[in-house]
This record gives C-alpha cells, structure tokens and sequence, in this order.
C-alpha cells in the first residue's frame, strides 16, 4: 500500500542483508522473511518502522549467516561474494560503493557472525549503539567493544580503495584493452607485480581452487585465455565500481579488480553460475 514503511525501506533492508551475506540470494530470502514478519505485527506498536525493520533483517541475517557457516566451510575452492550489477549512482556514494566491493565483503568474510553484523551496521549505516544492541541481543557497551575489535580487523585487511571512479574506469579500460588485443608489455605495466587472483568457480566452472600471485605469471595467462575461441569482454558496473564482464567457452566470468596507485593489485573472478544471476539488471542499493 502507498506509505508502507516496509516498500519505503526495502533497498536498504536489501543492502544490510546482502552486506551482511554477502549473497544476493540470500539477502533476497531474509528480505521476503521480514516483509512476512512486518505484515504480522500490530503497526500501531510500532514507533520507529525504520529501526524495527533494520532489526527484523539483521536478526534473521545474522541466524542465515550462522547456519551457513558449515556450508562455506565445505565449499570447492575459493568462496567469494556474489557480485550484482549496480547503477552508475552507488559510485555517487563512496562509502556505500567500498563497503559493497567485492574486495570489501571478502574481508568482511574473516569477521564472526556478531562482527560483521556490528561492523555493518555501525560503519556503513551509521546505527546507534543502543539500536544495533537490540538488533543483536547485547548490551550497548558490548557492541562497543565489538565494533571496536571488528574495525581493527577490518583495517588491517582492507586494500587502500581510495581511488576516483574515473581513474578506476581508466584502469580497467586500459587492462581489458591489453588483454583482449594481447599487448603483454602494457598489461605488465598495468598490473602490480606483486597482483593477487582469487577464483571462484564453486566446482561448478574451471578456476583456480588456489589464489594466483605474481604478474609475471598472470599476464600471460590471460593472454592466452583472450585467444579462446568465442572470447569476448566488456566494461560493466560491478558492486558500486567498473569491473569487466567475460563470456568465455560460453561462460560467464564477472571480475572485479582492485586499483590501487594506478595500477591492479587483485582480481576477483566469479565463475560460479549459481551466483551470477544478478548481472542482467541492475540492483538498487541505498543507506
């Protein structure tokens, strides 16, 4: 109906669940689980529709992110997030478009259930202590404590992001360009020596199960993947940043790179099917 809180919030009920997840499926789930829980409750005892609802997806996220847990563990080879496809305005918003990145929710992997729910909800959406306790059933100073371990871990694995949209789409302009025409000497210069890859092909699709490190040892690789019959590659818009889409042997690979002093620094290739059904149409994010 027209005014509800729920349509109202939806997308950043979507965004907590996914940063959360780091699943768009998932986060799809538990957003269809509070809609059912927001349809069931007496409104009228509701003061703050807002806070309600950002408590009803955390709780069910963090219960998901729990019983996930053995599944992650079990998983063949890599596991990294699920990247959607976003509009050009979540670049508008740099510290939504990091805390989105795939290299920012691979880091938040590393936090325990509680960390990352604290650290999502504190970092990026600004939630105040006392809410963020009720969300996650502790006392406020505890959730202090929290966010405080949570940001120290996180600071000391996150990649220097800091880089203007428009370079970062110069970049990666300039590293699909070397790869696809197999200009080896450009896409050395582009790459840092010391460029990680991480693959995620689930068992699925044929990646690497085991992090590749070295440019001397990726650019060549990727030349020869370029000359594949039915190679193709374009730009895209991938979890806030310009990232490159492959079809490759009629698979898909979405990637997503990380620039840091003009230069690639890592790779994050998903191959995994079950996990690209987000990259036809873009997903709107908010805070």
């Amino acid at each position: 109906m027209i005014g509800d809180p729920f349509v109202t919030h939806r997308s950043l009920l979507f965004t907590v669940a996914y940063e959360m997840l780091g699943s768009a499926a998932d986060a799809e789930d538990v957003v269809q689980e509070t809609w059912l829980r927001w349809d069931a409750a007496d409104h009228d005892e509701v003061n703050d529709a807002r806070a309600y609802l950002v408590r009803i997806v955390t709780r069910l996220a963090l219960n998901q992110l729990r019983a996930s847990a053995r599944r992650r563990e079990e998983y063949i080879g890599e596991w990294l997030p699920e990247p959607l496809l976003t509009s050009p305005d979540v670049a508008d918003d740099v510290e939504l478009a990091e805390s989105v990145s795939i290299a920012m929710l691979t880091v938040l992997e590393t936090l325990s259930p509680a960390e990352r729910a604290v650290f999502v909800l504190r970092e990026v959406f600004d939630t105040p202590y006392a809410e963020i306790a009720a969300a996650v059933d502790k006392t406020p100073e505890s959730v202090r404590q929290i966010a405080h371990r949570a940001r120290r871990h996180v600071a000391a694995r996150r990649p220097r992001m800091e880089v203007d949209p428009l370079e970062q789409s110069v970049v990666v302009d300039k590293f699909l360009a070397a790869v696809t025409t197999g200009d080896l000497q450009t896409l050395m210069e582009v790459l840092a020596p010391d460029v990680v890859v991480i693959a995620d092909g689930g068992g699925l699709a044929p990646a690497s199960r085991k992090p590749i490190t070295g440019a001397g040892l990726l650019a060549p690789l990727l030349i020869r993947s370029a000359k594949i019959r039915g190679f193709e590659a374009t730009t895209t818009r991938i979890n806030g940043t310009a990232g490159v889409r492959l079809s490759v042997n009629g698979r898909t690979v979405v990637v997503s790179l990380v620039v840091e002093d003009g230069r690639v620094t890592r790779i994050y290739g998903m191959a995994n099917p079950h996990k690209l059904g987000r990259m036809d149409k873009a997903v709107e994010l908010q805070r």
